[in-house]
């Protein structure tokens, strides 16, 4: 969740609506899809988080979706806190995502995907690309 907060940070309200062709997805949006889902996903994994509803707009400001995702991942970060191995094998009822544990790796490879795909529109937007894994060129 690190590395999505910094690529988070990196968005200004200006190029908050920065797609890679027009209708397609923009920064502003990727952003506060990985607010809501950071909630949904949790709550499928049986976690108490705060969620955000699907119907609700998202914020006018970058500095809302961080602050907003820094909540909810601070929520996320508490409450696995108290999982335990055996927690994490815990069936959901979810076919694709069986257990507990599914539910949460897919959280962060939803993440990672969409992190990726802000990063490139970051660079796009031709604002600076956080150093998330390694250096950025």
């Amino acid at each position: 969740m690190k590395g999505t907060l910094q690529v988070l940070q990196a968005v200004t309200d200006d190029k908050l609506g920065q797609s890679i062709l027009e209708g397609h997805s923009t920064l502003g949006w990727l952003g506060w899809h990985l607010v809501e889902t950071t909630g949904y996903f949790s709550h499928l994994a049986g976690l108490t988080v705060p969620m955000i509803g699907q119907d609700e707009p998202a914020p006018a400001t970058a500095r809302e979706i961080v602050a907003t995702y820094e909540k909810a991942a601070e929520a996320v970060k508490e409450e696995v806190a108290k999982l335990s191995d055996e927690d994490l094998l815990t069936e959901t009822g979810i076919a694709s995502l069986a257990t507990k544990g599914a539910v949460l790796r897919f959280l962060i490879d939803h993440q990672t995907h969409h992190r990726g795909q802000m990063m490139l529109l970051l660079r796009q937007a031709g604002l600076p690309v956080p150093p998330v894994m390694d250096p950025t060129k």
